[in-house]
Protein backbone atom coordinates (compact mmCIF):
# COMPACT_ATOMS: atom_id res chain seq x y z
CA UNK A 1 0.00 0.00 0.00
CA UNK A 2 0.92 3.56 -0.16
CA UNK A 3 1.72 4.03 3.18
CA UNK A 4 4.49 0.67 3.01
CA UNK A 5 5.98 2.57 -0.10
CA UNK A 6 6.16 5.64 1.09
CA UNK A 7 8.19 3.85 4.57
CA UNK A 8 11.29 2.80 1.99
CA UNK A 9 14.35 4.08 3.52
CA UNK A 10 17.33 5.89 2.41
CA UNK A 11 19.42 2.33 2.90
CA UNK A 12 17.04 0.31 0.82
CA UNK A 13 16.67 3.03 -1.84
CA UNK A 14 20.69 3.39 -2.05
CA UNK A 15 20.89 -1.06 -2.58
CA UNK A 16 18.90 -0.04 -5.77
CA UNK A 17 21.13 3.13 -6.91
CA UNK A 18 17.88 4.84 -6.08
CA UNK A 19 19.11 8.66 -4.74
CA UNK A 20 16.42 9.85 -1.95
CA UNK A 21 15.15 12.55 -4.19
CA UNK A 22 13.72 10.30 -6.68
CA UNK A 23 11.67 8.75 -4.12
CA UNK A 24 8.20 10.59 -4.88
CA UNK A 25 8.60 10.27 -8.48
CA UNK A 26 9.77 5.78 -7.85
CA UNK A 27 6.57 5.97 -5.25
CA UNK A 28 4.54 7.03 -8.25
CA UNK A 29 6.02 5.07 -11.47
CA UNK A 30 5.66 1.72 -9.01
CA UNK A 31 1.87 2.76 -7.86
CA UNK A 32 1.44 2.63 -12.06
CA UNK A 33 3.60 -0.03 -12.21
CA UNK A 34 1.57 -2.29 -10.38
CA UNK A 35 -1.77 -0.78 -11.41
CA UNK A 36 -0.82 -1.63 -14.93
CA UNK A 37 0.63 -4.92 -13.92
CA UNK A 38 -2.53 -5.80 -12.64
CA UNK A 39 -4.86 -4.91 -15.73
CA UNK A 40 -2.50 -6.63 -17.91
CA UNK A 41 -2.73 -9.97 -15.72
CA UNK A 42 -6.84 -9.90 -15.26
CA UNK A 43 -6.90 -9.94 -18.85
CA UNK A 44 -6.37 -13.84 -19.73
CA UNK A 45 -8.61 -14.22 -16.57
CA UNK A 46 -11.51 -12.68 -18.70
CA UNK A 47 -10.74 -14.28 -21.65
CA UNK A 48 -10.86 -18.05 -20.47
CA UNK A 49 -13.62 -17.42 -18.53
CA UNK A 50 -15.42 -17.74 -21.44
CA UNK A 51 -15.37 -21.35 -23.29
CA UNK A 52 -14.66 -22.13 -26.83
CA UNK A 53 -16.98 -24.79 -28.21
CA UNK A 54 -16.93 -27.31 -28.55
CA UNK A 55 -15.13 -29.12 -26.08
CA UNK A 56 -12.87 -31.64 -27.13
CA UNK A 57 -12.32 -34.60 -26.17
CA UNK A 58 -9.96 -37.75 -26.27
CA UNK A 59 -10.69 -40.63 -28.69
CA UNK A 60 -9.92 -42.94 -25.42
CA UNK A 61 -13.18 -42.24 -24.65
CA UNK A 62 -15.01 -44.53 -27.51
CA UNK A 63 -12.51 -47.27 -26.22
CA UNK A 64 -13.52 -51.01 -26.02
CA UNK A 65 -14.86 -51.51 -23.10
CA UNK A 66 -17.22 -54.08 -21.31
CA UNK A 67 -20.66 -53.57 -23.86
CA UNK A 68 -18.94 -52.39 -27.06
CA UNK A 69 -18.20 -48.28 -26.43
CA UNK A 70 -20.23 -48.76 -22.90
CA UNK A 71 -20.00 -50.88 -19.49
CA UNK A 72 -23.49 -50.96 -20.29
CA UNK A 73 -26.27 -51.86 -22.56
CA UNK A 74 -29.06 -49.04 -22.76
CA UNK A 75 -32.01 -49.28 -20.53
CA UNK A 76 -34.28 -51.69 -20.61
CA UNK A 77 -37.13 -49.09 -21.76
CA UNK A 78 -36.58 -45.47 -23.95
CA UNK A 79 -38.88 -42.44 -23.42
CA UNK A 80 -40.71 -41.80 -26.32
CA UNK A 81 -41.28 -45.27 -27.38
CA UNK A 82 -37.41 -45.29 -28.98
CA UNK A 83 -36.18 -48.87 -30.24
CA UNK A 84 -34.41 -50.25 -27.61
CA UNK A 85 -32.41 -52.61 -30.39
CA UNK A 86 -31.62 -49.88 -32.21
CA UNK A 87 -30.56 -47.60 -29.58
CA UNK A 88 -28.10 -50.18 -28.34
CA UNK A 89 -26.35 -50.59 -31.63
CA UNK A 90 -26.33 -46.97 -32.35
CA UNK A 91 -25.08 -45.96 -29.05
CA UNK A 92 -22.46 -48.36 -28.10
CA UNK A 93 -21.73 -50.56 -31.22
CA UNK A 94 -21.16 -47.94 -33.77
CA UNK A 95 -18.95 -44.37 -34.79
CA UNK A 96 -20.58 -43.73 -37.84
CA UNK A 97 -24.08 -44.62 -38.29
CA UNK A 98 -27.34 -42.89 -37.57
CA UNK A 99 -30.67 -43.66 -37.07
CA UNK A 100 -32.89 -43.01 -40.15
CA UNK A 101 -33.68 -39.06 -40.93
CA UNK A 102 -36.76 -38.63 -39.42
CA UNK A 103 -36.77 -41.49 -37.34
CA UNK A 104 -38.11 -39.22 -34.31
CA UNK A 105 -40.79 -37.53 -36.04
CA UNK A 106 -42.37 -40.16 -37.98
CA UNK A 107 -41.22 -43.63 -35.62
CA UNK A 108 -41.56 -41.92 -32.08
CA UNK A 109 -44.01 -40.13 -29.92
CA UNK A 110 -41.33 -37.33 -29.04
CA UNK A 111 -43.44 -34.69 -31.51
CA UNK A 112 -46.02 -35.19 -29.52
CA UNK A 113 -45.00 -35.66 -25.95
CA UNK A 114 -42.61 -32.37 -26.41
CA UNK A 115 -45.45 -29.85 -26.44
CA UNK A 116 -46.71 -31.12 -23.55
CA UNK A 117 -43.29 -31.46 -21.26
CA UNK A 118 -41.81 -28.59 -19.58
CA UNK A 119 -39.41 -26.18 -21.20
CA UNK A 120 -36.48 -27.21 -21.21
CA UNK A 121 -36.73 -30.33 -22.25
CA UNK A 122 -34.33 -32.55 -20.70
CA UNK A 123 -32.40 -35.36 -22.35
CA UNK A 124 -30.77 -38.13 -20.38
CA UNK A 125 -27.94 -40.48 -21.68
CA UNK A 126 -29.86 -44.10 -23.15
CA UNK A 127 -26.90 -45.62 -21.06
CA UNK A 128 -26.10 -44.08 -18.51
CA UNK A 129 -29.12 -41.51 -17.73
CA UNK A 130 -26.98 -38.58 -17.30
CA UNK A 131 -28.51 -35.40 -18.51
CA UNK A 132 -26.67 -34.66 -22.11
CA UNK A 133 -29.13 -31.74 -23.70
CA UNK A 134 -31.56 -29.28 -22.43
CA UNK A 135 -33.84 -27.50 -25.13
CA UNK A 136 -34.50 -25.22 -26.46
CA UNK A 137 -33.14 -22.30 -24.72
CA UNK A 138 -32.68 -18.79 -25.75
CA UNK A 139 -35.27 -19.75 -28.56
CA UNK A 140 -38.69 -21.45 -29.16
CA UNK A 141 -39.93 -24.84 -29.04
CA UNK A 142 -41.28 -24.06 -32.21
CA UNK A 143 -37.59 -22.81 -33.60
CA UNK A 144 -36.48 -26.16 -31.83
CA UNK A 145 -38.38 -28.47 -33.69
CA UNK A 146 -38.56 -26.51 -37.17
CA UNK A 147 -34.88 -26.71 -37.48
CA UNK A 148 -34.37 -30.29 -36.25
CA UNK A 149 -37.36 -31.51 -38.89
CA UNK A 150 -35.48 -29.66 -41.31
CA UNK A 151 -32.14 -31.33 -40.97
CA UNK A 152 -33.52 -35.02 -40.17
CA UNK A 153 -32.15 -35.12 -36.03
CA UNK A 154 -32.84 -33.88 -33.42
CA UNK A 155 -30.28 -30.62 -33.86
CA UNK A 156 -28.90 -28.63 -30.48
CA UNK A 157 -26.64 -25.25 -30.10
CA UNK A 158 -23.39 -24.70 -27.95
CA UNK A 159 -25.61 -23.23 -24.88
CA UNK A 160 -27.90 -26.69 -25.25
CA UNK A 161 -25.43 -28.71 -24.27
CA UNK A 162 -24.33 -30.57 -20.84
CA UNK A 163 -20.49 -30.15 -21.45
CA UNK A 164 -20.08 -31.61 -18.14
CA UNK A 165 -21.08 -34.91 -19.95
CA UNK A 166 -20.62 -34.27 -23.64
CA UNK A 167 -17.68 -34.24 -25.83
CA UNK A 168 -16.69 -33.79 -29.24
CA UNK A 169 -13.72 -35.79 -30.70
CA UNK A 170 -11.60 -34.35 -33.21
CA UNK A 171 -13.56 -35.41 -36.15
CA UNK A 172 -17.00 -33.83 -35.15
CA UNK A 173 -17.96 -37.07 -33.49
CA UNK A 174 -20.58 -35.98 -30.34
CA UNK A 175 -20.18 -38.46 -27.32
CA UNK A 176 -21.06 -38.63 -23.59
CA UNK A 177 -17.94 -38.89 -21.24
CA UNK A 178 -18.65 -42.58 -20.69
CA UNK A 179 -18.31 -44.11 -24.35
CA UNK A 180 -22.04 -43.02 -25.98
CA UNK A 181 -21.82 -42.09 -29.61
CA UNK A 182 -24.45 -39.09 -29.80
CA UNK A 183 -24.46 -38.11 -33.28
CA UNK A 184 -21.66 -35.73 -35.05
CA UNK A 185 -21.00 -31.55 -35.24
CA UNK A 186 -22.66 -30.36 -38.59
CA UNK A 187 -21.63 -26.45 -37.97
CA UNK A 188 -24.21 -24.00 -40.26
CA UNK A 189 -24.18 -20.52 -40.62
CA UNK A 190 -25.28 -20.14 -37.22
CA UNK A 191 -22.44 -22.23 -35.89
CA UNK A 192 -22.17 -25.29 -34.48
CA UNK A 193 -25.14 -27.77 -35.08
CA UNK A 194 -25.08 -30.74 -33.04
CA UNK A 195 -27.18 -33.98 -35.15
CA UNK A 196 -27.73 -36.04 -32.49
CA UNK A 197 -30.12 -39.62 -32.61
CA UNK A 198 -32.90 -39.42 -30.50
CA UNK A 199 -32.21 -43.08 -29.98
CA UNK A 200 -29.47 -41.63 -28.08
CA UNK A 201 -30.97 -39.31 -25.72
CA UNK A 202 -33.96 -41.11 -24.86
CA UNK A 203 -33.28 -41.99 -21.67
CA UNK A 204 -34.60 -42.10 -18.30
CA UNK A 205 -32.58 -39.84 -15.57
CA UNK A 206 -30.46 -42.17 -13.10
CA UNK A 207 -31.15 -42.48 -9.52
Amino acid sequence: NNNEINNISNKQLNNYNIHPKTTNNYNNNLLNSLYITSLVLSIPMIANSQETYPIIGSTSIMSKKLHGTSNQSVQKKLKYNCNVELADKICNYNRNWAENAGYFVLSTTFMKEAKELPLPIVFYDSVTGVPLFKAPISRSLDSFLSESIMHGWPSFRDNEVVWDNVRSLPDGEMVSLTGTHLGHNLPDRSGNRYCINLVSIAGYPSS
